[in-house]
């Protein structure tokens, strides 16, 4: 497990981009990746993940928008016409000094490398990521 999360003598790239592109082929589906991610990452990540949903007067179980939040850092995950729209944020000070869109092998590298980080220190984030890569994303 340890060489998964970047504990082993593998490259810790190599183990990320692994992870994303098994989390991209079982979900091909936008939505369901989404879903599967708040699902594994919500317990960890608590009032740092944001989850808009779609639908105004009925709760929906279809996400429209996630954003979460990791120091000075900002994830965002916006469903567009069923592809996502990727952005990462920096603030300094509450103040937000950069903001980049990247594409979703980049915005799940960096969820998933700032999650392993925190993981060696916090057991809720640790096992959120070990459900990621044991579990699956069903």
């Amino acid at each position: 497990m340890d060489e998964t999360l970047g504990g082993g003598a593998g490259d810790d790239s190599l183990d990320l981009d692994l992870l994303a592109s098994s989390l991209r082929a079982d979900d091909g589906d936008v939505r369901v990746l989404l879903r599967a991610l708040v699902t594994r990452l919500a317990g960890a990540l608590g009032e740092r993940l944001e989850i808009e949903r779609t639908g105004r007067f009925r709760k929906s179980d279809e996400i429209r928008r996630v954003s979460i939040r990791l120091g000075d850092d900002q994830l965002d995950a916006v469903v567009d016409r069923g592809s996502l729209e990727c952005t990462i944020s920096r603030s300094s000070g509450g103040i937000r000094i950069r903001s980049s869109r990247v594409t979703l092998d980049e915005w799940l590298r960096r969820l998933l490398g700032a999650l392993r980080d925190e993981a060696a220190t916090t057991q809720a984030t640790r096992l959120a990521l070990e459900s990621l890569v044991i579990g699956g994303t069903q």
